[in-house]
């Protein structure tokens, strides 16, 4: 074998080996878009949000009057949490807990989420939650360029 075929040999076995491991990631993306917060439709956590979800709809994020509504539905929120590993809440050590596979959940949870509100805005969100779970300037620009290039 001559050094070009095993050059092509090598590389294509590298770009099947990529494959395979690129599936692993889409295979559990699948999953998570299958179940994404299915908590939520039942106990606990289904008649805290059955209450306030519609009160959410006209708040401002991160507002007090969004605060007050949130801490009516703790109970239901903090079982929320605890469940669904694409929140930061879920993780002791919050953000640094997360893999790229809660990122990513997490930012189509965010997306949503702005989209239920009157005045939502996702760029709003990322700033005000990079305040709220502490992540750097990086993260920050990684979670807006995602939003950018796919969701927009």
């Amino acid at each position: 074998m001559d050094q070009i075929e095993l050059c092509r040999t090598e590389t294509q076995k590298h770009i099947d080996t990529v494959r395979r491991l690129i599936m692993v990631l889409v295979e559990q993306m699948l999953d998570r878009a299958m179940d994404h917060d299915a908590s939520k439709l039942k106990p606990p956590e289904l008649d805290g949000f059955v209450i306030n979800t519609p009160k959410l709809k006209n708040l401002t994020y991160g507002s007090p009057e969004y605060h007050a509504v949130m801490a009516e539905m703790k109970e239901s929120i903090d079982h929320h949490y605890k469940e669904n590993t694409h929140h930061p809440e879920h993780w002791e050590e919050g953000i640094k807990g997360m893999d790229l596979i809660d990122l990513l959940e997490m930012i189509a949870d965010w997306k949503a989420a702005t989209m239920r509100h009157t005045d939502g805005d996702i760029l709003n969100s990322i700033e005000i939650n990079q305040k709220r779970f502490g992540y750097s300037n990086e993260l920050k620009s990684i979670l807006k360029n995602t939003i950018e290039r796919y969701f927009k």
